[in-house]
């Protein structure tokens, strides 16, 4: 299980537009790792906005947001475009959940992820995590305290 403190686990992913995202080449600035269940339901769309929404904080604390969820490339595309979100999304599709498992949140039983939110720092250690069930949304200000002890 991981915890805070420990080095986060690496991965390589393709976000909506093809492009691979490998985190440990995001050594130098923070990042915020948002695993949600499924692109287009009701709690996912409203948290990713809510992430759009207060980008300007995510700037000032020099961290990148990605959105990880099961879906394809495709389906984020559509889905980052038709709600307008700025998140970049990555596409744990194949294998299927790969990554969410790297961080414990994913539901074997359900083929989706839980909610999951990992707060690294730019040296690649967390530095906050927070772990909710599908129907159960986050509170984004925990987000905001985990990234205030990360260096900039």
């Amino acid at each position: 299980m991981l915890k805070v403190g420990d080095t986060a686990p690496d991965f390589t992913l393709k976000d909506q537009d093809n492009n691979e995202v490998t985190l440990s080449k995001l050594r130098g600035q923070n990042v915020v790792l948002v695993f949600y269940p499924l692109a287009f339901s009701g709690i996912c769309t409203s948290e990713l906005k809510s992430i759009t929404a207060n980008q300007k904080k995510y700037d000032d604390a020099k961290a990148k947001v990605f959105g990880i969820s099961i879906d394809s490339r495709y389906a984020l595309a559509a889905y980052k475009r038709d709600e307008g979100l700025s998140a970049t999304l990555l596409a744990d599709f194949h294998p299927k959940g790969d990554v969410a498992k790297k961080y414990d949140v994913f539901m074997e039983n359900l083929g989706f992820a839980k909610r999951g939110t990992f707060i690294i720092d730019k040296n690649g250690v967390i530095r906050g995590m927070t772990v909710n069930e599908p129907g159960q949304a986050r509170d984004e200000k925990t987000y905001f305290d985990a990234l205030a002890s990360c260096p900039i």
